[in-house]
């Protein structure tokens, strides 16, 4: 696996670089990752807080987590925490329904635009076919808030979204 490590407000010396390298490859022991595969982490540091993005794309799905804390160390360690659970549970999810393996589900691609001052984050989303619980389980594994995908019973696509109020929506298009 390689590692693609930017900082942003701060320089990432050579002990912080060494510490998520080492952190972040105890996770090939859970996925198969060849060398192909570029982890990107982002750090942050604000006033009070420091904060670490981690993304990971695999071929079961995109693993993705932020932590926020005091110490850049300990948000490291949460946040390889934090990726080990969502491993474990894509796998618990995929062994219960006996499957092998699932393809990429999007591609991503960045691109800034201004419009009156204001960024705008652009990303192109490919909805594969798959059905409602395959959503929302791509859904969990991103970190997002909804999940775009084509449902394989109607064939038009559809958005899966987690309710402030616990639970899914579904938004379905005519």
């Amino acid at each position: 696996m390689r590692f693609e490590i930017v900082g942003k407000n701060i320089e990432v010396t050579p002990a912080m670089r060494e510490k998520i390298e080492k952190k972040l490859s105890r996770l090939e022991k859970y996925l198969v990752i060849d060398e192909n595969t570029t982890a990107r982490v982002v750090t942050r540091v604000y006033p009070n807080s420091q904060k670490i993005e981690v993304t990971i794309p695999t071929k079961a799905g995109l693993l993705r987590t932020e932590v926020v804390n005091d110490d850049l160390y300990a948000a490291i360690d949460i946040a390889v925490d934090k990726l080990e659970d969502q491993i474990r549970r894509q796998k618990t999810r995929l062994s219960r329904k006996h499957r092998n393996s699932m393809a990429e589900n999007f591609l991503e691609t960045e691109e800034a635009a201004e419009e009156e001052d204001i960024p705008v984050k652009t990303k192109t989303v490919k909805a594969d076919v798959m059905d409602l619980d395959e959503a929302i389980m791509q859904m969990e594994l991103s970190s997002h808030d909804f999940y775009v995908y084509t449902d394989d019973e109607s064939g038009k696509i559809s958005i899966v979204y987690r309710r402030h109020s616990g639970g899914y929506g579904l938004l379905e298009t005519e």
